[in-house]
């Protein structure tokens, strides 16, 4: 209760605080549940109905802290591995990252307290709302944010819930999950109970009105899941635009291997086999991984005619990922592009997609002279340049994306592409550097949200997995294992239908936002 003195201890407000963030961290695959989301979000906000507003900021940093750091704990590997990095300083590296994204989540619960302080256990209602604006300033600030695990991703494999992305996107399920933990948190400090003015009659009529809220948002979500669960057994899309088969190569090169030159020539010859073996399956369209060639395909002349030979032969289109390099006319190299090419089924190219958000510490380093203790990382890290285009590519007919890596989790991108004719989605990754961590399996959760919000079918070609295909209502058709070689021909079908979020985007996330900012104009500028 508000008035219990335990709920006010400093320590016990920590504790709740801890135990969101271990919940948070406990949402998400490889050893999370779903379930879980629903209520990870309530001992924080049972933490922030009293206190002063600096120990509410506090409590978020907190709770952040450990949601990111059960999540994103792999990026120490990383750094360690990949970048020659010593352990301490990828740690550090890896403790300046989590610490930024925990900065939201002490804004959510600073602005939070303020509407507790203004209104009572009430102003928690406006948590939802709140939680979803600071999810969208994680994804746009700062340099293009880092949204990975924004709390509605961990419906993706809950499909009746999943199906509300198609209306608001994930922030729709996001605001829909954090909206129970938000009740439930308005039950526990509802009136107090104990009070010995509260006769039992006025007792029960206290403990059915703090119920409301709870049988509220009980109602909604059942509402929402009974609807999304007609909408994914209808699929209806399923049935409509031209089918496709396509062929995913999943080549499991190892980064070491790729290192190792005298490996490059048997690598390649890999890929040209499985798809080879591919086309004899019955694939109609070939895709390969990010960065699958071991040269830059449209500098070694003699290695993609064989590409394109596959391709001319078969009369099958090939999609690919490879380096790209913008010289000046003196022929010094300017500018690197991780690249998608695809290869048409006459055997010419059709387009070139680059990259529009690189991976910090993987693709750049984000602020150099902050991270200078990093030497060995700045130096082994490539220096690439994003694109700016949200280039689309034909394949026959038709127009289809591709995302590459990790910009695949960047809603507003991928609706581009769709708004731009994109009638299939493609995502094309190398998870090689994650290892045998939980980021492949969230990473390929994230991307199927994507399937969900736009009404089409997603293709993902991944190195080392996962590779597999998701239905436009967000099931997975296939699926491969991780670090093992692995071919699928999978059909899918180009489709021009629009979803409500296809046509008007993140509105819900963006009312959040300007919603947020008047909570904080209407409960004052008094800190205490």
């Amino acid at each position: 209760m508000v008035h219990s003195p335990r709920v006010s201890s400093r320590r016990f407000q920590y504790t709740l605080a801890t135990t969101s963030g271990i919940l948070l961290a406990l949402s998400f695959p490889r050893y999370g549940h779903p379930a879980v989301a629903w209520i990870a979000l309530t001992p924080l906000l049972v933490a922030l109905a009293t206190g002063p507003l600096l120990r509410a900021f506090a409590l978020g940093l907190t709770t952040g802290a450990v949601y990111f750091t059960g999540t994103l704990y792999w990026i120490t590997r990383v750094m360690v591995r990949y970048g020659d990095l010593p352990t301490w300083v990828a740690v550090l590296v890896n403790a300046s990252l989590i610490a930024t994204m925990s900065l939201y989540v002490a804004t959510f619960a600073f602005v939070v307290r303020r509407l507790t302080r203004a209104y009572g256990p009430r102003g928690l209602a406006g948590a939802p709302i709140v939680w979803v604006a600071a999810e969208l300033l994680r994804t746009t600030f700062p340099d293009g944010g880092f949204p990975w695990v924004l709390l509605g991703y961990s419906q993706a494999t809950v499909l009746p819930i999943a199906q509300l992305a198609s209306l608001f996107g994930v922030y729709g399920v996001s605001m829909l999950v954090a909206s129970v933990s938000t009740a439930l948190a308005m039950y526990a400090i509802g009136p107090d109970r104990r009070s010995p003015a509260a006769g039992g009659r006025h007792l029960r009529l206290l403990d059915m009105h703090a119920l409301v809220p709870v049988a509220g948002v009980l109602a909604v979500v059942t509402l929402v899941a009974v609807w999304g669960a007609r909408r994914a057994a209808s699929a209806d899309l399923t049935r409509a635009g031209e089918p496709i088969r396509v062929g995913l190569i999943q080549g499991n090169v190892s980064l070491e291997e790729r290192m190792d030159r005298t490996r490059l020539l048997s690598i390649f010859e890999n890929y040209l086999r499985m798809t080879r073996q591919a086309i004899r399956e019955g694939a109609q369209f070939v895709i390969w991984p990010e960065a699958a060639t071991p040269f830059r395909f449209e500098e070694d002349v003699f290695s993609a005619a064989r590409i394109r030979a596959i391709a001319q032969q078969a009369r099958v289109p090939i999609l690919l990922g490879s380096d790209q390099v913008e010289r000046t006319g003196a022929g010094l190299p300017v500018k690197y592009y991780n690249s998608a090419f695809l290869v048409r089924a006459d055997g010419t190219t059709g387009g070139a997609y680059r990259k529009m958000h690189l991976v910090p510490f993987g693709e750049y380093v984000p602020a150099r002279r902050v991270f200078f203790f990093a030497a060995p990382l700045v130096e082994n890290v490539s220096d690439f340049s994003a694109g700016d285009t949200a280039t689309i590519l034909p394949v026959g007919s038709h127009g289809v994306s591709t995302a590459i890596c990790y910009e695949v989790v960047y809603p507003e991108l991928v609706r581009r592409f769709v708004r731009g004719g994109s009638e299939m989605l493609t995502t094309i990754t190398n998870d090689a550097w994650f290892g045998d961590t939980s980021a492949p399996y969230q990473h390929f959760e994230q991307a199927s949200m994507r399937a969900i919000e736009e009404g089409r079918y997603l293709v993902r070609a991944a190195n080392t997995g996962i590779s597999g295909a998701v239905d436009p209502y967000g099931s997975v058709l296939a699926a491969t294992p991780i670090f093992q070689p692995a071919l699928l021909v999978v059909e899918a079908r180009f489709l021009t239908a629009s979803t409500f979020y296809a046509r008007h985007g993140d509105v819900l996330a963006y009312a959040s936002a300007i919603i947020s900012l008047a909570f904080l104009a209407v409960t004052g500028r008094r800190v205490e």
